[in-house]
């Protein structure tokens, strides 16, 4: 017993080392309380016998409803069994409906591309079928419509396309190109055929006397498809045809523009200028006993008139008519202007016709557009050097030139480049002779002697022909500046302030010489300002000049009446500002006499300068001018010499309002 006490002692003194069962609550009351564990042990058993018998007990009691429970499991069991198997059979059907879906799926997919194939397919071969079949109304419009029906055409654009389908499925070695390629070739064959004698026919119909050939060739471009047709399909038909053209045009227009410039030339003209109507030639120079005239004067060799208008309002009027004009007279400009229209206008019109019927382009346009219009072009050029050679006609020539260049421009604009080369070669041809004479006009002034010529101070009448030839090259020249004319321009304007300065050297008198000066420049400047404009080169040289010499001139007609007045106020200015007031002061006794004078003499002073200046100027204006400028220029004097005198000698001047109204009363307006 006290082991068994020993041992719980030391139980529990090492119960916190105990293990975790010993830690339950039974386990902990039983070793608290000292209960024997045997005995304990006895009772426990006997505890779990009876609870087993009662189990067993209840176990009999239930046995009916457990053996009923039993039956019901295992109808479950059967149920769920049979469930199972039906699930197993529905999972393995529906295994197989999925690859019938499947199946289904990879059908259409199947069907659908093969649906596709057959529609893309389905166009191509119906048009291969369309195009490669040779239907009866084919045949039919081909064999029996006129050339002229609009069927034919359709008919013959139609055969134009199964023809080149055919030669391009026939490199692709299509078989069925060998059913209908001997039909196909046999309407081939017939359409040529007739196409060919229908442009024939319109060929010939340009060789029929007095025939406008506009319209068979409107024909033509109207059915420009037959030649495209032949040029495809036969070269050898299409160059015949394009040769009978060729040489028929060729000879058309040949003969027609040899008759129209023979025509043309009887409309001239018959005096024309030569080679002693220069601008330095006298006009009763080189005229011989049998020498034929019909120019009044020379001077119109070198007055434009109404020339110019071939440049303006005449450069695309129509062409002169020569029956209809036999009792007018042209310059040769004029001619010019109606020969080169008619070339640019039948020249634009048959390069255009060339290149839309007969399908050229470039080189080979021009190569028969030169063979249509060769022949042509050499005898118009051929008339043109037969007139330059000849020819002293500067404006003439002149106008020619800008007649070129104008008609030049005209081509481009209808987009026709085939005439570069005549417009090249004819300016080669004008403008050489427009040189030499001009140069010979120049020469002529320059080897013209002045002491030839009597001491008159109008206008001379090299100034007179300079004026009017200057004005109409300047005036020809402003919408095409040529820098070789405007060369020979400054050369001869030098050429005439040369010589006029060499004329007006023969007077002796320096007022005179003025005069001459003064007049001429202004017969120039007005001519010019009359006809050009007023910035031209030579408008600004001789005004220039104009300016200086009437300045000086306006000096030379008030030194007579105040020169000493003048010479007076440059004096004492020149001393004042020196400083010079001794020198001044000296100069106040002449100042006295010099204003007595001036008081005295004034009005008469004033009436013998305005009746001088008017006198010496044919032109009213150009004089009333000069006596308003030497007024005015008498007037500055006056106020400059009212500074420099002394108080006690300016009450003695005269007063500058009675002299300005004086002067008013010598104001003119012309």
């Amino acid at each position: 017993m006290e082991t068994i006490n020993k041992l719980e002692s030391d139980i529990f003194d090492e119960s916190e080392q105990l293990p975790p069962d010993l830690e339950d609550d039974v386990v902990q009351e039983v070793l608290r309380t000292g209960t024997d564990l045997r005995q304990y042990s006895r009772q426990i058993e006997k505890e779990l016998k009876e609870v087993e018998n009662k189990s067993i007990q209840d176990y009999i009691k239930e046995s009916q409803n457990i053996a009923s429970l039993h039956n019901q499991i295992a109808a479950c069991d059967n149920i769920l069994e049979k469930m199972e198997s039906m699930l197993i059979g529905f999972q393995t059907d529906l295994g197989s409906i999925s690859t019938e879906i499947l199946n289904l799926q990879r059908r259409s997919i199947a069907m659908s591309q093969q649906l596709s194939n057959r529609q893309a397919i389905r166009g191509p071969l119906s048009q291969f079928i369309e195009d490669m079949t040779v239907p009866e109304s084919l045949i039919t419009g081909i064999m029996e419509c006129q050339v002229t029906d609009k069927d034919f055409l359709i008919h013959l654009q139609t055969l134009n396309h199964k023809i080149n389908f055919i030669k391009e499925q026939s490199f692709k070695d299509a078989k069925s190109t060998l059913d209908v390629r001997d039909i196909v070739d046999k309407l081939k064959i017939k359409a040529m055929a007739k196409i060919r004698t229908y442009l024939l026919e319109q060929i010939y119909k340009f060789r029929k006397p007095m025939t406008n050939y506009q319209v068979p060739q409107n024909n033509m471009l109207k059915y420009k498809f037959f030649f495209e047709f032949i040029l495809a399909n036969e070269r050898n038909v299409a160059e015949e045809i394009c040769g009978e053209y060729v040489d028929t045009m060729s000879k058309i227009y040949y003969s027609y523009f040899k008759s129209y410039s023979s025509r043309l030339l009887k409309l001239q003209f018959e005096e024309k200028p030569s080679k002693d109507d220069l601008m330095g030639v006298e006009d009763n120079v080189g005229r011989g006993i049998f020498h034929k005239t019909s120019l009044k004067h020379r001077g119109t060799v070198f007055s434009i008139g109404t020339r110019g208008e071939v440049l303006g309002s005449q450069l695309e009027e129509p062409i002169i008519v020569p029956h209809t004009a036999s009792k007018t007279r042209y310059h040769y400009e004029a001619l010019f202007r109606s020969e080169q229209y008619a070339l640019v206008d039948n020249a634009c019109r048959e390069y255009l016709f060339l290149t839309e019927f007969f399908k050229v382009r470039g080189s080979q346009a021009m190569d028969i557009f030169n063979q249509v219009m060769g022949s042509t072009v050499t005898l118009m050029q051929k008339n043109l050097q037969s007139f330059v050679d000849d020819c002293y006609d500067t404006i003439a020539l002149f106008l020619c030139l800008h007649l070129v260049m104008r008609y030049q421009m005209t081509c481009h604009k209808r987009a026709v480049p085939a005439l570069d080369k005549y417009w090249d070669n004819s300016k080669s041809i004008l403008w050489p002779r427009f040189y030499t004479i001009f140069t010979l006009n120049i020469q002529s002034v320059k080897d013209c002697d002045p002491l030839k010529f009597q001491k008159e101070t109008g206008p001379h009448y090299i100034t007179r022909r300079y004026a009017e030839f200057s004005a109409a090259m300047v005036g020809v020249s402003e919408g095409f500046p040529n820098e070789g004319a405007t060369q020979l321009l400054a050369e001869l304007r030098e050429a005439v302030q040369c010589y006029l300065l060499r004329m007006a050297a023969i007077f002796t008198n320096r007022i005179q010489q003025l005069v001459f000066l003064i007049n001429n420049y202004d017969l120039v400047l007005g001519v010019l300002m009359e006809r050009t404009r007023d910035n031209s080169k030579e408008a600004e040289s001789f005004r220039e000049q104009l300016n200086s010499r009437s300045s000086e001139y306006v000096e030379e007609v008030l030194s007579p009446h105040f020169g000493g007045i003048i010479q007076l106020v440059k004096e004492s200015e020149a001393m004042i500002e020196k400083g010079l007031t001794d020198d001044l002061k000296r100069q106040e006794p002449r100042a006295f006499d010099l204003v007595k004078s001036f008081t005295n003499n004034w009005k008469h002073s004033l009436e013998e300068i305005n009746r001088e200046v008017l006198k010496s100027f044919p032109n009213l204006v150009l004089g009333a001018a000069l006596v308003q400028r030497a007024m005015t220029q008498l007037v500055q004097y006056y106020h400059r010499l009212h500074k420099i005198l002394p108080a006690n000698a300016r009450v003695h001047l005269t007063n500058i309002h009675h002299i300005m109204v004086e002067i008013k009363k010598y104001k003119t307006n012309y």
